[in-house]
């Protein structure tokens, strides 16, 4: 059956995808064709299985939802990737239909509304749980009023300290500040405070301009001091 949608799991939860996988193969047009537990493999699995339609949780290990999007969005422009997600934060709704994902739904949604979400990005629709819609219409709203790009004076990134970059690759990945704390020893107060004096530093809003523009320059693949050691 030639015909079958071809879709990929990613969630690192492995019950999740083998619940996922049991219950999709069970569509008589649909076909899985392997799941991922993080965005490193499953990037490996479109290389050699080329699915139609990507199952992308955020949250994910080696490398997380949004940054994944982006990389296949790039190279595979015709898979069509939804994000599915216990999270609606702002920055990953903007930051995963930026990059390209045909649709944001909550875990929370009925296989009925998962599977018919699937045909509908199949055929080259959107699909966006009604739960974040509105979210969306008004952040691309504020955006469409501004710029998409983030301009940052040379000078004052060249200002940031190494721990303040590590914060920055952090904040770009897409974690929140008690992961970021976790991940580099430092307690959360240090790290909104750090935040706090990055933003001054570059001129920036908020940690959604700093998440944009540390993607848009490339900080967020920047090797750092720590990794190299």
């Amino acid at each position: 059956m030639d015909n079958k949608i071809k879709i990929l799991i990613a969630d690192d939860q492995e019950l999740i995808r083998q619940s996922l996988q049991i219950i999709l193969s069970n569509e008589p047009d649909f076909t899985v064709t392997e799941n991922a537990a993080n965005g490193l493999e499953v990037i490996r699995s479109v290389r050699r299985e080329r699915p139609d339609v990507i199952l992308m949780d955020i949250r994910m290990p080696e490398m997380d939802g949004v940054v994944c999007t982006q990389i296949i969005k790039e190279n595979y422009p015709d898979i069509k990737i939804i994000i599915l997600t216990t999270f609606d934060d702002d920055e990953y709704v903007f930051n995963a239909l930026k990059f390209g994902a045909s649709g944001y739904l909550l875990k929370g949604i009925s296989i009925e509304e998962l599977t018919k979400a699937i045909r509908k990005v199949y055929q080259g629709n959107a699909m966006i749980n009604e739960d974040i819609a509105s979210k969306v219409v008004r952040l691309f709203s504020r955006m469409a009023q501004g710029s998409f790009s983030i301009q940052v004076d040379e000078k004052q990134s060249q200002e940031l300290k190494e721990s303040e970059w590590e914060i920055i690759v952090q904040v770009g990945r897409g974690y929140s500040n008690k992961e970021i704390a976790s991940t580099l020893n430092l307690s959360e107060g240090t790290v909104r405070n750090n935040l706090s004096h990055i933003l001054s530093k570059l001129g920036l809003r908020d940690r959604t301009q700093l998440a944009i523009w540390a993607v848009q320059t490339g900080a967020v693949n920047r090797k750092l001091d720590s990794q190299e050691s």
